[in-house]
């Protein structure tokens, strides 16, 4: 499971470098993963700081972080 969920952050990662800021479903319709895999990949990056998550009415907006 360890190994999955960090395959999935890779794609987020590699969606959101082309893609720039999208909504929590778009990506997870986008990179074809379970919502449970993309949530599981998202805290990943999160914590290591590389994304972004902002409340937007029922869903979240994810970037990327860029410094």
């Amino acid at each position: 499971m360890i190994t999955e969920i960090g395959i999935v952050a890779g794609d987020i990662w590699h969606y959101l470098d082309t893609h720039g800021e999208v909504s929590l479903s778009q990506l997870a319709k986008a990179i074809d993963k379970s919502r449970d895999n993309v949530l599981m990949s998202l805290g990943w990056l999160a914590r290591e700081g590389h994304v972004i998550l902002r409340q937007e009415q029922n869903d979240y907006k994810v970037a990327l972080r860029r410094n």
